[in-house]
């Protein structure tokens, strides 16, 4: 088909040949900060009720203080307050950009911290955490916009699993402030990192929404602000430019329609493959990463290291060793992703994992038969063996793949289930964690997480493909029919589109 010549002013090749600079490396790492600071924010309000709960029992010298199901909803709450913004958000993503739910935010999160700050009781505590839902919802859904429509192919999975890292980061400073200061301290560090959030204010707008409501000109603009005029960006350019003309003609077709095909529509995006598959893909390897049990033993550790050991100090002690291990695993995970494939990455970690869990449970049934004496540091090296082989793999790839999954037909729709999908899974897991570690012991509750864990990984293996250095189209028409696949799997990808080997 031959190109109209307002088509050619913003989606021809770039002629000139430009020398790649870091200049739009570092507009993306601007961008990017952002995300990541929102990110680092809920790690710091994830890990208060570790050490909240401990402080509040002691202050009132009793554990009914704060019983088991009051902690559990403690956890829990902020996921299931996130399901109505799971399709709130979205929406005006889709209708207003992608900065307004994060302007949005900035609101809520001051709001939230406030209360976090200066509430005397457990109901003000409940009420600051349901407000987090928010948070939790966009950085789940709308974070996956940004950092694949922001973000150059050959950066992004660093981006994404970087992100997930600075999570962790916020649980281990939340902690260790919470055992050397009082709690509400957490609360002043998120306030700080609320005063950066500004800088929201100066990203520029999604290049992928301005062409998707046909601002091409602005998204040509933006597009070579955020990543350069080299080869590789301005193909990048004209192929998303391309096909956002053709979506947006099949749109003004469909609007001449009457309005049962709205409906119609919906039905038909959601039956695709292009849809489906990849929004299973998605739930399968976030649940992966919840049933391994790696966020419920970050939330419980304290409870779950003082059940297995009997040492309130050791309890403390593990807990910060653990957290900063997994941290330092996830920056190794982070390095490995610039030299190995996703898809090995995660399956070999999640399987290394798997086996400490194994191990983990039959040591502590073990213990359990009074068959072998309990050593702490025995304790504490198979808990840092598993935690460092998921938080290598599962931990920052799960939402890895989720985000370079995500196709660009029926965005909203995709992000709306799988964030509901993901809330409800997270908050429900984080619920019963507790009843499962009461109920089944320490040895127990791991043979369970392994055994879950080895389903998925065994589903994983054998329907997952490989998203790396690939764009958000190409991967979009990965799934378009059962022959783009085979092709894609066959075929290597032209050495000139694959980065940073």
């Amino acid at each position: 088909m031959e190109q109209s010549s307002e088509e050619n002013k913003y989606i021809s090749v770039c002629k000139s040949t430009e020398q790649s600079s870091w200049l739009p490396l570092l507009r993306q790492m601007f961008v990017c900060s952002g995300v990541t600071s929102y990110f680092f924010i809920y790690g710091l309000f994830f890990g208060a009720p570790t050490v909240y709960v401990p402080q509040i029992r002691k202050e009132a010298n009793s554990t009914e203080a704060i019983s088991m199901e009051t902690m559990s909803w403690l956890f829990s709450i902020s996921s299931y307050g996130s399901l109505p913004w799971a399709i709130i958000c979205p929406i005006i993503a889709e209708r207003y950009g992608r900065k307004v739910p994060y302007i949005i935010l900035w609101v809520n999160t001051m709001a939230s911290v406030l209360l976090f700050y200066f509430s005397k009781t457990v109901t003000e505590l409940f009420i600051s955490g349901f407000l987090q839902g928010m948070l939790q919802t966009i950085q789940i859904g709308v974070s996956i916009m940004v950092l694949t429509e922001y973000v150059s192919p050959k950066y992004r999975g660093i981006f994404i699993t970087f992100k997930s890292a600075t999570f962790y980061w916020g649980i281990w400073i939340s902690n260790a402030i919470g055992t050397f200061f009082h709690w509400k301290n957490i609360g002043i560090l998120i306030f700080v990192c609320c005063i950066y959030n500004f800088s929201i204010l100066f990203w520029p707008e999604s290049p992928y929404w301005l062409a998707s409501k046909g601002r091409f000109e602005e998204c040509a603009k933006c597009h070579r602000w955020l990543k350069g005029k080299d080869k590789d960006s301005e193909e990048e350019l004209k192929k998303l430019i391309q096909s956002s003309k053709e979506n947006l003609k099949r749109k003004q077709e469909l609007r001449q329609e009457n309005q049962r095909n709205s409906i119609i529509k919906i039905i038909y995006i959601i039956k695709a493959k292009r849809f489906y598959k990849p929004l299973l893909l998605s739930i399968l390897t976030i649940c992966l990463y919840h049933f391994s049990g790696k966020l419920a033993c970050t939330g419980y550790v304290i409870d779950i290291i003082k059940t297995i050991t009997v040492s309130e100090s050791t309890a403390y002690e593990g807990m910060l060793v653990l957290d900063g291990i997994t941290v330092l695993g996830m920056y190794a995970g982070v390095y490995l992703t610039k030299f190995f494939k996703r898809r090995p990455l995660l399956l070999i970690s999640a399987c290394i994992g798997v086996a400490f869990l194994f191990v983990l449970s039959l040591y502590l049934y073990l213990l359990h038969l009074n068959v072998i004496s309990e050593n702490k540091y025995l304790t504490i090296f198979f808990l840092m063996g598993f935690s460092v082989a998921i938080s290598c793999g599962p931990m920052i790839l799960s939402m890895c793949f989720s985000s370079e999954l995500t196709p660009l037909k029926g965005r909203s729709i995709f992000i709306s289930i799988f964030t509901l999908s993901t809330c409800t899974i997270m908050g429900s897991i984080l619920k019963i964690s507790p009843y499962i570690f009461k109920y089944f012991a320490s040895h127990g509750a791991f043979l369970f997480y392994a055994i879950m864990s080895s389903i998925f990984i065994y589903i994983l293996y054998n329907v997952l493909p490989e998203t790396k250095d690939k764009t958000i189209q190409e991967i979009e028409k990965y799934f378009a029919d059962d022959d783009s696949v085979v092709k894609d799997e066959e075929e290597p990808m032209n050495p000139e589109e694959t980065c940073g080997k």
